[in-house]
């Protein structure tokens, strides 16, 4: 007997994307990705790499806050590509999602700041605040007396 298989949106094509762009990430895909992983045991967030959204595939997507992250290479600057890269934006936005852009250059220059950016989109960091606060905290505090 077969496997039950949920109806999706996402297309075949699609998802065979997504996972030949995994197993071939780029190296500033890779480190930040490295990162990003641990997101979910510090801060309790959920973060996907190259996932299906809809027909496109984000580098690294975060459902639950809607925040897609692509790391942008030098094709994204060519103006085939940024128009592209604003179709592919407005789509994201048209389903809620904001985006946020690295280049490789501001990966390899300032890589704890896009963390820092990230985590400032996603409520963890306040603006002139320089040190993430997981949630849960890890002291276990919080709890109302």
């Amino acid at each position: 007997m077969g496997v039950l298989a949920m109806p999706s949106q996402i297309t075949g094509n699609t998802i065979s994307r997504a996972r030949r762009l995994r197993r071939n990430m780029t190296d500033g895909e890779r480190k930040l990705w490295s990162e990003l992983r641990e997101f979910r045991r510090l801060y309790g967030v959920h973060v996907r790499r190259q996932a299906p959204v809809g027909p496109f595939v984000a580098d690294f997507v975060i459902h639950e806050h809607k925040l897609a992250i692509e790391v942008d290479g030098e094709h994204h600057f060519t103006p085939d590509g940024m128009k592209k890269d604003r179709q592919r934006d407005d789509w994201f936005a048209s389903q809620g999602y904001r985006v946020l852009r690295f280049n490789t250059g501001e990966l390899s220059d300032s890589f704890e700041g896009c963390i820092v950016e990230v985590l400032r989109e996603l409520g963890l960091m306040e603006v002139g605040d320089s040190t993430p606060t997981p949630s849960p905290s890890p002291q276990g505090g919080g709890e109302q007396l």
